[in-house]
């Protein structure tokens, strides 16, 4: 039990002095000061658990997850308003984007992604990707850095894009990058490259690889 005793003495004490102020805070105090007692006490039991359930125990990792070099996320401003919302994708000046003055556009491509399809995995050898995903989407990428010289080589980073946010991704040269639809209906990339489609193969920058070349498991829900 909580001390009332002197809680009750204290709290007349208190009151005493003051009028209506000090009756609002006696009033505080009276509901306060028990619940903190009372959390505190319970606060110093430890639960046993079952020996099934601390066989089986596990740290759930929050550490930070390593990231690829040169990948670069770059969150948007949207304007909301009870009409709707505006994004601005990108600001160019000389067909060079304010936020990457070192990345030229050569083309813009649109591709929608059925609900649970996986795409994967694309690689280029010299063309950079911007990927942008609507913020009612909800897609799942998988990046993979392929650079023989990186300081970040075999790394593996998955990020969701869309889902209520609105983010550019900066994809570099030699980082494969698959993604898959985790929505249940449409999602649609838009995405800028600074290098225009070839399909003759002697110009051609565009690279495959296995879509589980990291694993199939890399593309399911996770059961934790």
């Amino acid at each position: 039990h909580y001390p009332s005793k002197f809680i009750g003495k204290n709290l007349a004490a208190l009151s005493s002095n003051v009028k209506p102020v000090g009756r609002i805070l006696e009033y505080c105090l009276f509901i306060l000061i028990p619940l903190i007692y009372l959390t505190n006490c319970e606060g110093s039991k430890t639960m046993e658990l079952t020996d099934d359930a601390r066989s089986l125990l596990i740290i759930q990792d929050y550490s930070k997850k390593p990231a690829i070099e040169g990948v670069q996320i770059i969150t948007l401003k949207r304007f909301n308003d009870e009409g709707g919302s505006l994004t601005e994708l990108v600001r160019l000046t000389d067909g060079k984007p304010d936020a990457l003055p070192s990345f030229s556009v050569a083309q813009i491509n649109y591709s929608e992604l059925e609900a649970g399809a996986i795409k994967a995995f694309h690689i280029h050898e010299k063309q950079t990707d911007v990927w942008y995903v609507p913020p009612k989407d909800k897609i799942l990428l998988v990046l993979v850095d392929q650079r023989e010289n990186s300081s970040t080589t075999d790394v593996v980073m998955k990020l969701i894009l869309g889902d209520c946010k609105s983010q550019l991704i900066v994809i570099p040269p030699g980082v494969a990058h698959g993604c898959k639809n985790v929505s249940n209906g449409l999602a649609r990339i838009i995405y800028f490259v600074d290098r225009k489609f070839s399909a003759d193969p002697e110009t051609s920058d565009e690279k495959r690889l296995p879509w589980d070349f990291s694993g199939r498991e890399i593309w399911e829900t996770p059961k934790e």
